[in-house]
């Protein structure tokens, strides 16, 4: 691996009880994290590429990781996500190629597939800042009872030197979903939107 990564965290989130009703069974997502070196931090460096190979590496391990929280075969996973703090003496864009070039297609391989985009965020901040992952249903984006999303934060990450780099997933939509659209039953799965 060339990442150079301090730490790993994986939080499991179930909601077992919604507005008073049994959510049965309870809904489930899972969010793994790594604390990486910054190869780039104080610098301007043209050619992202070496962070471009680390987000590749992040989706492979962060995906796993994700999914072995859940407890679930991978194809079994419906939504993912992706997000990304930069400590201060990085810039937004080193975020930006951790998640945007490489990344998304190890996540599908570990998730067992995906059609759709692979929801993401970045931002700059300190140590424990929070981090909002978007989620959304892996093979078809306008089912709306998969829009989520999940906080995470470690209280010592990132460093000015460090990037943070989140993936999440689950085995089911939002506790309770009932604002309309494309249902879970509806995919077709072709375009990566129904």
């Amino acid at each position: 691996m060339s990442a150079k990564v301090r730490k790993i965290a994986v939080f499991l989130d179930e909601t077992h009880l919604e507005m008073g009703r049994t959510i049965a069974p309870a809904t489930r997502r899972a969010a793994a994290i790594a604390v990486i070196e910054n190869p780039f931090a104080g610098t301007y460096q043209h050619d992202l590429s070496e962070l471009m190979e680390i987000g590749a590496e992040m989706g492979a391990m962060l995906g796993n990781r994700a999914v072995q929280a859940l407890g679930i075969a991978p194809e079994r996973v419906e939504s993912y996500g992706k997000a990304a703090i930069v400590g201060e003496n990085g810039e937004l864009e080193h975020a930006a190629a951790i998640l945007h070039p490489k990344l998304g297609a190890p996540l599908r391989d570990e998730v067992g597939g995906g059609k759709a985009l692979v929801p993401s965020s970045k931002k700059m901040g300190g140590p424990g800042q929070v981090l909002d992952v978007p989620l959304g249903h892996k093979n078809a984006a306008y089912v709306r009872s998969h829009f989520d999303g999940i906080e995470v934060r470690l209280n010592d990450a990132p460093r000015a030197n460090e990037i943070l780099v989140a993936v999440a997933v689950t085995d089911s939509g939002r506790p309770l979903p009932r604002v309309g659209g494309l249902t879970k039953k509806e995919i077709v799965g072709d375009d990566g939107l129904r």
